[in-house]
């Protein structure tokens, strides 16, 4: 039978050192294998986005451009078809989500209307917030063929045009604000495209 070693400081900090260096190797190790399948998922994530919210294309020009305000930067995809612009898709996002940052693609046509949208990355309420982006929420589509120049991107609780969500007026309110970033934005940069 093997000796029990002496419990003093030295042990204790040894042990504890020798455990800690084997968990963060298992985190590392993790982090390396998983990194490249996850940025993969993200960007074909973001190519069916794009694909869902423009128009058939055959020409995709990406930009990243000032918002409105010029301090940060979202990225165009401006989509063109024989030559001609069909839309851009702006991805777009908001930091007042109910769980933080939502990351939103909306498609514009070239008018300014709204062609459809498509949420990216988020972490609202399970069953509340998450109709955002639920296939089977009519919450989404109340947005398509919409012109934010008159119809206006707030909830009707706050005198705007949307039908909020029941139970999840936050995550509605972060969702209109994200498509007003990107709006703006379209308005301001739509002469470069």
């Amino acid at each position: 039978m093997a000796s029990k070693k002496e419990s003093s400081f030295i042990n204790m900090v040894l042990t504890l050192f020798v455990v800690t260096a084997i968990a963060a190797l298992a985190l590392g190790a993790v982090y390396v294998v998983t990194k490249k399948p996850i940025e993969l998922a993200n960007k074909q994530k973001q190519e069916d986005a794009i694909k869902k919210v423009l128009p058939d294309f055959d020409t995709l020009k990406v930009m990243n451009l000032p918002d409105a305000s010029g301090k940060d930067t979202l990225q165009f995809n401006v989509a063109s078809k024989d030559g001609q612009l069909v839309g851009v898709a702006i991805k777009t996002y908001t930091d007042k989500g109910f769980g933080g940052r939502i990351d939103v693609m909306v498609g514009f046509y070239p008018n300014g209307s709204i062609c459809n949208t498509a949420v990216l990355q988020m972490k609202e309420t399970p069953g509340l917030g998450t109709n955002l982006e639920h296939k089977n929420s009519d919450f989404p589509n109340q947005f398509e063929g919409k012109n934010p120049a008159t119809y206006k991107l707030k909830v009707k609780k706050d005198g705007g045009d949307v039908d909020a969500i029941t139970a999840a007026t936050i995550s509605s309110r972060a969702f209109c604000d994200a498509l007003q970033r990107a709006y703006d934005a379209f308005e301001k940069q739509k002469g470069k495209f």
